[in-house]
């Protein structure tokens, strides 16, 4: 009888899929300065594709896909690019281009005339990319999956309630129809209804008709306010992409699970600004101080644009507010306590959120005692909730309370 030899597989690059890639590269696309200089922070760095390639042969020497001969030849040559590893990388570069989950900038790859820095076949990478928006929903997705597993089935479009009404989703509680009601009807009732009156033809009246009762499920409105100021990388710790990560996920599961609502991105530091889902895996950490007053007006702002049930923002901090917007545009800023008119500024933002039926809801990155203090009477004015976390936790906390939509303090 012939002898058998089985052997351990052993991955090899052929059977990398991007998807995969994506999967190694994610904590590396979405770092927020980190990793550079968190003493000096550049918001307006952008990575090239050189950065892209060492993210690549780092990933890959990770999940042990390079052979040590291949590692020692790359750095053994002039330029590691050169190498077989670098052309390996760059093919994966390419094959991430070519499947859509990046966007090089510098003109068409295919163009052999084009000069091209930045592309697979460019061995000085100094040009940028950018993430599609496939790539964004990819790394949404993998959050999502990674904070809560796979998402069980809902009502699209809908956040439940404590109330019942007549709708669409029956709960098994009929009721007399009364008028505004939608005809739900529960037939068989109906029916015994005007049978009851007695023998002849069944003819229908109003008192006859029943409904069926459904959980009243109400879209929302969100605004994200990330804090994207420099304590969020300062002391040892990067609690920006963790922050990144979850506002992700929260689109991921907003786009898939609850279609009739919205969400939007604020960036918080010296100032504030609205920015796009398509940019948020790039933001980066800076300017230095905390403006949550001009923060809270613009996602004011954006909410008064919106007709939703509920209309709600969503802040993550690690800091007290240390900077407010004077009338005349230029920025006050004091980093040392809770400055009177910094805090008076904002709470007179929080104050108006309250009036315009917002509610806050704080994450907070941090235990100072001056910003637990805080959003404790944020919370308490806008009947909100300050959940107390880390950057390991965050993502389980908010993507729970947005789905369930308790009104509890959690300490």
């Amino acid at each position: 009888m012939p002898t058998v030899r089985y052997s351990r597989y052993e991955p090899t690059l052929e059977d990398l899929d991007t998807s995969e890639l994506m999967r190694m590269l994610s904590d590396r696309l979405l770092q927020s300065g980190f990793d550079r200089d968190p003493f000096d922070p550049d918001p307006d760095w952008r990575p090239t594709m050189q950065d892209l390639y060492e993210a690549i042969a780092e990933s890959l020497i990770q999940e042990d896909l390079i052979s040590e001969d291949m590692i020692r030849r790359a750095m053994e040559a002039e330029d590691w690019l050169d190498s077989e590893m670098g052309r390996l990388v760059k093919q994966l570069a390419q094959r991430l281009a070519d499947e859509g989950f990046i966007r090089p900038e510098g003109g068409d790859p295919s163009d052999a005339e084009a000069p091209g820095p930045g592309y697979a076949g460019d061995v000085g990478g100094r040009s940028q990319f950018q993430l599609t928006d496939k790539a964004i929903d990819f790394l949404g997705y993998r959050t999502l999956r990674d904070l809560l597993g796979a998402v069980g089935r809902s009502s699209v479009g809908s956040h439940d309630t404590r109330f019942t009404a007549a709708g669409v989703e029956a709960v098994g509680e009929p009721k007399p129809y009364e008028f505004g009601d939608s005809l739900n009807l529960d037939v068989a009732e109906t029916l015994k209804r005007a049978a009851r009156r007695g023998p002849g033809p069944l003819e229908l009246e109003q008192d006859d008709l029943v409904v069926m009762q459904s959980e009243y499920r109400s879209s929302a409105a969100t605004v994200v306010m990330l804090d994207c100021s420099h304590s969020m990388i300062l002391y040892g710790e990067d609690r920006f992409t963790p922050a990144k990560r979850v506002a992700l996920a929260l689109a991921h599961l907003i786009r898939n699970q609850y279609r009739g609502d919205s969400i939007h991105y604020v960036l918080f530091h010296n100032s504030a600004e609205e920015i796009p889902l398509s940019e948020l895996a790039g933001a980066q950490v800076g300017p230095y101080h905390t403006n949550t007053a001009e923060g809270l007006r613009l996602a004011q702002k954006i909410l008064k644009r919106e007709s939703k049930d509920m209309k709600q923002v969503i802040m993550i901090t690690d800091g007290k507010p240390s900077a407010i917007t004077l009338p005349d545009g230029r920025v006050y800023r004091n980093a040392y306590g809770l400055d009177p008119l910094v805090l008076g500024e904002t709470l007179r933002e929080v104050g108006n959120c309250r009036r315009h039926g917002i509610q806050v809801n704080t994450f907070m990155l941090a235990r100072d005692p001056e910003l637990i203090a805080f959003v404790r009477r944020v919370s308490a004015m806008t009947r909100g909730k300050a959940y107390f976390t880390t950057p390991h936790t965050i993502g389980r906390y908010v993507l729970q309370d947005f789905q369930s939509r308790r009104t509890k303090m959690v300490n």
